[in-house]
This record gives C-alpha cells, structure tokens and sequence, in this order.
C-alpha cells in the first residue's frame, strides 16, 4: 500500500511540474511556451552552445597567441584603465540602444546593426570555416606556398596589412553566403551561426592582460549585469528587441514547428565571450607554467558549467529574467582563485600577465 502511495505521489509531482515549466517560461518570455520536452530542449541548446565556444576558442588563442609572438605581431590588450571604462562605456551603448528602441523606430536601427554584423560576422566565420576547410581531401593542392599580401602605407606609417590564401578566399565566400542568409531571412539559424563564429574569435583574440584585470573586470560586470536586469527594464527590453547576432536563441517549440518555430530562449553573447576570456586566460597560464596540465582552465570551465546550469535553474524557479553574470562570475572566479590557495599558487595566478610579457619582449628587442 505504502508503494502504491509513493508512485501516486510521484507522478502527481511529474504532472504539476509539466504544468509548471511552460507557464513560467509563458511569464517570462509573455509567449505561451511549447511542451516541457521543447523547454528542455532549447535549454539543452543553449547550454551547448554556450560551452563548445568558450572550450574551442580557449584552446585555439594558445594557437593565435603563439603565432602573433612568432610573427612579431603586437597583440592587444586590456589595460587595467580599459577595464575600469569597459562597464561604463557599455552601460553607454545599452542605454543609446534602449532609448533608440523605445523612443524611435528599431527598425532602422536593426537594419544599420544588421549590415554592420553581415560585414564582421563574414570575416570572423571565415576565420573559423578557413582551418576546417583546410581538412577536406584535395584543399592542400591549392594551397600556395606564398599567401598573398596586401600592405596600405604612407612612409613608415602602416594604415592596413593582411595576409590570405586561396582556402580562405573560399572561406570568404562561403561566410559571405551565410551573411545574405541573415540578412535576407533573418532565420535563428543563421543568427545562431554568426553568434557562435564571434563567441569562439572574441574568446581567442581577446586578452585581459592579466588574471588580476580579468578579475576586477568580471568584479564589475557582476554589478553592471544585476543592476541592468533587475533594476531597470533596459536589457530585457533590448535583448528582446534587437535583431542582431548578439545572442544564441532556440524556439522552445522546436519539438511542434521545427526549424520554423518563433517562441525563442535565448542567452547573450556577453555571458558566453566575458567568462570565456578570462578562461582561455587560465589556460595560457597552465601553458606558461610548462607542466603540461592544464587544471586551472579546466577548473574554470567547470566552473563555467556550474554557474550556467545555476542561472537555468534559478530562471526556471523564480519565473523571471536573471542576469547570468550573477551566477557566473563568483563561480569562474571565485573557483579558480580557490583551488589557487588550496595548491600553494594564489600569488603566481593572480600576478600572472601577458602585459609584463610583451613589454619584456619589446625591451628586449629594442
């Protein structure tokens, strides 16, 4: 009798959270949502593609690092005054865009935006397709020994230099294809597509300087986030708003209208590329270190993952827009900096810069 009890209890707890989860997810995005299944399943989605960025683009800027230094190519970085601007001057644009959206037509404005992303979404998915296509059988036979080289200077003063090869002029081309995709259907899959080409460029190229300066900055954009989302209406307004690929998005109605479902979850690019940095910082430390470990990356990709799957969580119980930063910032810092004194090296993890380096090698040189 006892077990008859506990199984009725049970399916009755299954049945009122299958009629829970689609009205939370009803409040929040003030559509009515598809199956708990199709919720399930965009969440799935969104969590992949918020980690597969973060985890290829950390590996592959100890690539573009490497080979910048090998080529005497000057990488930048975010001084600690850079740090200290960054909320500010992105509280800026997100206030500029809000005003613009509530105030004014967003459709001219997400027109401008959207030839703006066609142009950089083209060159950063071609620096993402150009390695892969270099894989496909045959693609060594047109590549040249001398890429091509374009230099504009006046005198000594360099105003634009790039080098290229056959397989990225065809990575071009094929990127360019997926930029008048989005731009002519503005399909979630082409959205989706451009999201994730400058999540992996911007967690590759872009360099805190130093754990010291990722710390402080992730230290700010926590309060930057909270108060953007739970004090005022501006992001969530904007996000909702604004068509463009600065996000990754999935129609919770996949499972009913497929790849033609509208009813999308979506999670900022900011919240994939801010903790990604900082990240694939970690793992050029492991590197520097020369142990051939990697522990402190995977430390924070982990801790990546923790904080992630708590903002889903916290979004679904609480049945309101979260600012994911509040969940992943104390877990991608706090974590790391943790292990860092569990294992003797909080003082070598924290003055760990990138900044000290290059300055070393311009010395150096000079």
């Amino acid at each position: 009798m006892a077990d008859v009890t506990v199984q009725s209890t049970a399916e009755d707890t299954i049945e009122v959270i299958d009629d829970i989860i689609p009205e939370v997810v009803k409040n929040v995005t003030g559509r009515a949502a598809a199956s708990s299944e199709g919720i399930f399943l965009a969440y799935v989605s969104l969590f992949l593609m918020a980690i597969i960025p973060i985890f290829w683009g950390s590996f592959r800027s100890i690539v573009y690092h490497h080979k910048s230094k090998e080529n005497g190519e000057k990488i930048e970085m975010m001084s600690t005054k850079d740090v200290y601007m960054f909320p500010i001057m992105a509280s800026s644009m997100l206030f500029g865009i809000y005003l613009v959206v509530k105030y004014l037509s967003a459709e001219h404005l997400n027109m401008v935006i959207a030839s703006y992303f066609f142009v950089i979404g083209t060159f950063a998915l071609a620096g993402i397709f150009r390695p892969i296509i270099g894989y496909v059988p045959g693609a060594s036979l047109v590549v040249d020994e001398e890429p091509y080289h374009i230099h504009f200077n006046k005198g000594s003063c360099v105003y634009f230099e790039a080098k290229f090869d056959v397989l990225y002029l065809i990575s071009l081309v094929l990127s360019a294809v997926f930029g008048v995709w989005y731009l002519v259907k503005k399909h979630w899959l082409a959205n989706n597509v451009f999201g994730l080409a400058f999540s992996i460029s911007g967690v590759e190229m872009i360099s805190l300087g130093s754990v010291k300066n990722g710390c402080i900055l992730l230290s700010l954009l926590f309060f930057y986030d909270i108060f953007w989302v739970f004090g005022t209406e501006v992001m969530v307004e904007v996000a909702k708003n604004l068509d463009a690929p600065i996000k990754v998005v999935f129609p919770m109605d996949f499972l009913e209208n497929g790849v033609f479902g509208n009813n999308m979850a979506m999670l900022g690019l900011g919240d994939i590329v801010l903790p990604g940095v900082f990240i694939a910082l970690l793992i050029r430390y492991d590197v520097s270190k020369g142990e051939g470990s990697h522990f402190f990356f995977y430390a924070g990709f982990a801790a990546y993952i923790l904080g992630l799957a708590t903002t889903m969580g916290i979004l679904t119980i609480f049945n309101a827009a979260q600012p994911a930063l509040l969940y992943l910032v104390p877990s991608c810092v706090g974590i790391p900096l943790l292990l860092s004194l569990l294992k003797g090296e909080f003082k070598q993890l924290i003055e760990f810069s990138e900044e000290k380096k290059e300055d070393e090698k311009t010395e150096k040189e000079e």
